[in-house]
């Protein structure tokens, strides 16, 4: 185990690396310049020109790309073109509030999505089934901007049950957390039903049953634990993608986390939050894939990792 998470861990240096390859090229190629946002569209080319030089950006690509790396190393992922704030102090500002959510919306995805595909899966071919998935189908097709909007209006604006911006109490969270995490539960529900189905047909499933215990026992200690394998690669891989999706959820939501100041950035092309950012994204994610494998082990003990 030792020596396999070792091996994931090196692994993720040329990930990333190629990570910060694509990023730096792709920003760069995009028309238009950094320095003229600063100074102004009107400004005098000596200005720009000057304003470029303090920024780094009239030196040949492949030396800002070094410069970019090597500060990257020291933990230092440059400041902001527009505010002159270093990125590192406002992702640590804000990257918690991303996580919350992110979390929440995971924990939140996984527990109804876990239950209604067992129940579904029990319920086969029946109204319950039927049901669990039409509804976990809807979930999994909303988007999450047109869900968010549609929980704003309801519960909001019309009941007044939540707060309609901001991030200042647990109440605040809700209605992020719900709509972040609607399409993993539908995926996560009938990710579940699937694999339950396939473990309630097997032979000691049968066998367990024709020892008279009870069907509690039967569906949540010995299917269930069988039929995790599927669902905790599900899980893992959405909480990544969750936590990169979270953009749109804090821009309906006016959160102030690490994907909004992503989108702020784009706009204003500060070329080293954008950077930045997705570097963080990006090492989130390949993290939580180490936790997957890891989680694998400890689900199914027959799993080795030679």
């Amino acid at each position: 185990m030792g020596r396999f998470i070792l091996r994931r861990l090196l692994q993720v240096i040329p990930v990333l690396f190629g990570v910060a390859i694509l990023v730096f090229s792709m920003l760069h190629l995009i028309p238009g310049d950094p320095a003229r946002l600063v100074v102004g569209i009107e400004a005098s080319k000596e200005t720009i020109e000057i304003a470029r030089e303090n920024l780094g950006l009239n030196k040949p690509l492949h030396e800002q790309f070094l410069i970019y790396i090597g500060n990257v190393l020291t933990g230092d992922l440059g400041t902001s073109v527009q505010t002159g704030i270093p990125i590192t102090e406002e992702l640590a500002n804000r990257f918690p509030i991303t996580i919350k959510i992110a979390l929440g919306a995971t924990l939140f995805a996984t527990f109804f999505g876990m239950l209604g595909g067992i129940i579904a899966a029990i319920k086969q071919n029946k109204f319950t089934d039927n049901m669990i998935m039409v509804l976990s189908l809807i979930a999994v097709s909303t988007p999450s901007y047109f869900l968010g909007l549609l929980l704003l209006i309801v519960f909001s604006l019309k009941l007044g049950w939540f707060p309609v911006f901001g991030i200042d109490t647990p109440m605040h969270y809700v209605l992020p957390i719900v709509t972040l995490g609607a399409q993993a539960m539908g995926l996560i529900a009938r990710m579940t039903r699937s694999s339950m189905l396939d473990v309630i047909r097997q032979d000691y499933i049968r066998t367990a049953r024709a020892k008279g215990l009870p069907e509690k026992v039967v569906v949540y200690l010995h299917a269930l634990k069988n039929a995790l394998i599927p669902v905790i690669t599900v899980v893992g891989l959405r909480f990544g993608g969750l936590l990169a999706g979270t953009i749109l959820t804090e821009v309906v939501f006016s959160i102030p986390g690490v994907g909004r100041y992503m989108v702020d950035a784009i706009l204003n092309r500060d070329y080293p939050v954008v950077q930045g950012t997705i570097l963080l994204v990006a090492c989130c994610f390949v993290l939580i894939n180490i936790v997957v494998d890891v989680a694998y082990k400890l689900v199914d003990p027959r799993i080795r990792y030679e």
